[in-house]
């Protein structure tokens, strides 16, 4: 007959106080025990399950694949022994989120208000950065959550797929390419042509498939977000190639988008560490936002 696997609390306890914190010593203060009753559980812990969980990097303990998986599947315990055990009272939590231009501004406010109105009890900061930025606050602990458009692996990181998207050509009302249902890449030859910044990796792709198509835009402008790409379009000055989501859901009444046949694709990512669990407010953020978000027809969830 196999042997009984049993559990030890104090041990989870620790390994989650020392992924959260990195220190043996910041771990012992938040559980009120000596660095020594940590080392051990952990150590214990690791007997116990036969794997090594934590790695010294500098002075500093770096959790290992085991650990970060270990420490997500406790994830529900944790939540358990909370509503057990928290107050009758909600206290406030708040959500750390970042995310870039595109997404921060129209379309995350308005999801952050109807988030915040349906739990009075969150508090939400969001900070506008660029993709990098993103990376670099999860990574640092500056924010539980973000949003990026760039697949961007990092040590740490984990990306959780979102949205996924196909290019799109936007475009005022009247203009004659509007009765194109697809619009080809030759079709934008000799035409103006509102193109991102060179910044962006997406410009060189729409580079490619132009020249592979041998059309040749005449470039009158350069945005750096799709945003104002779409605004320029509006006024007129030319068309645009550009990620539809979700800018789409903002801009319909006054400009028109059609498919761009290419094999340019976009996908969104929610950002959030490797190393210690999301918080709860985070995941109820992403379901959220997952029940929220309006389809077009140029996006799908993922």
């Amino acid at each position: 007959m196999a042997g009984r696997t049993w559990h030890s609390l104090p041990e989870y306890e620790a390994l989650r106080a020392l992924m959260e914190s990195g220190t043996t010593s910041k771990a012992a203060l938040r559980l009120g025990l000596s660095q020594s009753a940590i080392s051990r559980s952990i150590a214990s812990l690791e007997a116990r399950l036969g794997r090594i969980l934590f790695e010294r990097d500098g002075g500093r303990l770096r959790p290992t694949f085991e650990a970060a998986q270990l420490n997500r599947r406790l994830d529900p315990l944790f939540e358990a022994l909370d509503r057990i055990d928290g107050p009758t009272e909600p206290a406030q939590e708040t959500l750390r989120l970042t995310a870039p231009p595109t997404y921060a501004h129209r379309f995350l406010v308005g999801h952050i208000a109807t988030f915040l109105r349906a739990n009075p009890h969150f508090f939400v900061s969001l900070e506008v950065a660029s993709s990098e930025e993103v990376i670099r606050r999860i990574q640092e602990d500056r924010s539980d959550l973000g949003l990026s458009g760039v697949d961007l692996t990092r040590e740490g990181i984990k990306l959780t797929p979102y949205r996924h998207s196909e290019a799109a050509c936007a475009m005022p009302r009247d203009h004659d390419l509007a009765e194109f249902e697809i619009i080809q890449p030759e079709d934008l030859h000799n035409r103006p042509l509102i193109a991102l910044s060179h910044r962006h990796s997406r410009r060189a792709q729409l580079e490619k498939v132009l020249t592979n198509s041998r059309s040749i835009p005449h470039i009158v402008a350069e945005a750096s977000t799709s945003f104002a790409a779409v605004d320029l379009a509006q006024t007129g000055l030319g068309v645009t190639v550009i990620n539809p989501f979700p800018v789409a859901q903002y801009r319909s009444d006054d400009v028109i988008f059609r498919k761009f046949a290419s094999p340019i694709e976009y996908r969104t990512y929610f950002v959030t560490s490797d190393h210690k669990p999301t918080p709860a407010i985070a995941r109820a953020f992403i379901r959220h936002l997952r029940l929220h978000t309006v389809k077009t027809p140029f996006t799908q969830a993922t």
